[in-house]
């Protein structure tokens, strides 16, 4: 099969798409921090696991209702301030949430004003990356893989910096975000004295027309994608230890399997995007995807569970860049808005519907809800084939 370019594209701005990679590795640390510390404020305040639910809906579900709003803003006129305030403010509420002591209320509040940062950080980011990039589908996957890094490395600058009953050292998290508002301070102030600006991209926007019937189909692949997605990231440990007998390292391995393969995944998917087009990337990833999870859901033992697991989570991720990209082309005059949408509400979803197969996997067992997941995949992926590409 030969590679095939349909139109040229602008030159990939390097040194931007990097800044603005290393900004969502900060963003996204502060996201991988909110269930990071709740372990911990469990030992030292001695929360109970409603409580500690309640905090994560403050800090994911408002932040995903209240995303597309942020891109709706961010819209009306080039908002890059967004950009950095977006991660000061997720820093700033993390921060709070550590050293509110014993009051409840201000941690709860604490981590909404998080979760607020992060959705006001992620539609004005990613647009902006858009352009850095060039229209690259493996500059948007190296964005992506940027978040991921920086919520992977959490955990570890949890347990190092707060850990062992020091929550009151929480100041010291939002260092990163300090950091990266100086180095973004002295980056763009370079490059408004080079005169570059977004104003081409904009003139081509006011020109074009949504196409909102294909982004609600795109929408309803995210959602079906999500469910599973959370499910499996939610239960893979115990399913692994407790279904098919494996050592209690073997689950985490697997968690960490999951997430490691769908950022080689995600890298791997704009490469694939980028050479033989989006859809191909999309389809390509969708049909991989089921045998991945029906491997998983029948798999005989642990080691075979952990074989599956790395296939599933490249797999799913192989469309995620191209997702993000096509969602900006179908709604070109709003494609902050169609990032708010994709990358918040759509796939916030399988974290609204999970506690249901919670009571599901109670029932009938966890093996019994993997294989509805994979019914689940199986109508994402039939929507996936009915999807058209749309050029910019």
């Amino acid at each position: 099969m030969s590679a095939h370019h349909p139109h040229p594209s602008p030159a990939p701005d390097r040194s931007r798409l990097g800044l603005l990679t290393t900004t969502h590795a900060v963003n996204d640390l502060y996201q991988g921090l909110v269930p990071a510390l709740l372990p911990l404020m469990v030992l030292e305040r001695g929360y109970n696991y409603t409580a500690v639910s309640g905090l994560m809906l403050a800090a994911t579900g408002l932040s995903s209702v209240v995303q597309p709003l942020f891109g709706l803003y961010a819209d009306k006129a080039p908002r890059g301030w967004m950009v950095p305030l977006g991660f000061l403010v997720a820093a700033l509420g993390l921060v709070l949430a550590g050293m509110s002591g014993g009051s409840y209320l201000g941690t709860w509040l604490a981590a909404a004003l998080c979760g607020l940062g992060i959705a006001a950080y992620h539609p004005p980011a990613t647009v902006a990356a858009r352009a850095a990039g060039g229209g690259s589908q493996g500059a948007m996957s190296i964005f992506a893989v940027g978040g991921t890094i920086g919520a992977s490395f959490a955990p570890f600058l949890a347990n190092t910096v707060v850990g062992g009953g020091a929550l009151n050292r929480s100041w010291l998290l939002g260092l990163p975000a300090l950091l990266m508002a100086l180095l973004w301070m002295a980056a763009t102030a370079g490059a408004r004295k080079r005169g570059k600006t977004g104003g081409h991209a904009r003139k081509i926007a006011e020109h074009a027309t949504n196409d909102w019937r294909a982004f609600a189909l795109l929408c309803a692949v995210i959602v079906g994608w999500s469910i599973p997605y959370v499910t499996v990231l939610s239960m893979l440990s115990l399913y692994v230890i407790r279904e098919l007998g494996g050592a209690s390292y073997m689950g985490a391995g697997a968690l960490t399997t999951f997430t490691a393969a769908g950022a080689v995944g995600t890298l791997l998917g704009g490469w694939l995007a980028d050479r033989w087009g989006r859809m191909t990337a999309i389809r390509l990833g969708c049909m991989l995807a089921l045998p991945a999870m029906g491997g998983l859901a029948l798999a005989p033992d642990a080691v075979w569970a952990w074989c599956f697991t790395g296939a599933l989570g490249a797999a799913m991720f192989l469309p995620f860049s191209s997702q993000v990209t096509l969602a900006q082309d179908y709604l070109p005059r709003n494609p902050a808005t169609a990032s708010g949408i994709t990358l918040g509400l759509a796939m916030s979803v399988g974290g609204m519907v999970w506690p249901l197969f919670g009571l599901l996997s109670d029932a009938r067992g966890l093996r019994y809800t993997l294989t509805c997941m994979l019914v689940v995949l199986a109508l994402s992926a039939a929507l996936a084939l009915r999807m058209r590409n749309r050029k910019k």
